[in-house]
């Protein structure tokens, strides 16, 4: 137990470990099975390609939060950054149950265009695929660090985590613009 005031109530670390191990695993590997189906067959309960445009709306938001986040970090405001980085949680969270509602109610869809830019969309496509599985356990393995108190640990994986996080919320959203011609 760590306490640095006598005022202060006892704070013990816990370990996030098992809960990061478990999320990760879950989510990237319901996403991978779901990549991989048909869709449901004969649903019309609503135009499914609405939920591309909202996972891109939710990426936009969780872009726009995690700079503000960074911005309030390099002015040394913890408490704003927390709320940013929360925010970024909380729609990144929306992102995640649109983008499985609609893999799970939709086959996906093939990008249509033709040379540079099919070359343009895939290699943006897959470093942000890639970058995206790796993010699930970099920031929930940054907010625990945050968590726990560990903050010099927390600065070296955030160094990592906020750019490749920033980076997968911009290509979403890019990858949204260039094959929302083709839903």
């Amino acid at each position: 137990m760590i306490n640095s005031n006598l005022n202060e109530k006892p704070f013990k670390k816990r370990n996030y470990k098992p809960f990061i191990v478990t999320v990760s695993i879950l989510l990237i590997g319901a996403i991978g099975v779901l990549s991989g189906m048909p869709g449901v067959e004969d649903f019309d309960a609503f135009d499914v390609t609405i939920l591309p445009l909202l996972n891109a709306i939710f990426n936009s938001f969780t872009f726009l939060f995690l700079v503000a986040a960074l911005i309030a970090i390099k002015k040394r405001n913890i408490t704003v950054h927390r709320r940013f980085i929360y925010a970024a949680f909380g729609t990144t969270t929306l992102f995640l149950v649109t983008y499985v509602a609609f893999h799970y109610l939709a086959s996906s869809t093939p990008y249509g265009g033709e040379g540079i830019l099919a070359a343009i969309y895939y290699f943006v496509l897959i470093t942000h695929i890639l970058l995206a599985a790796a993010i699930v356990p970099l920031a929930l393995t940054s907010v625990a660090r945050a968590w726990n108190q560990e903050h010099e640990r927390h600065r070296k994986i955030a160094r990592w985590t906020m750019p490749l996080w920033l980076y997968v919320s911009f290509t979403g959203v890019l990858v949204y613009i260039m094959i929302s011609p083709y839903y």
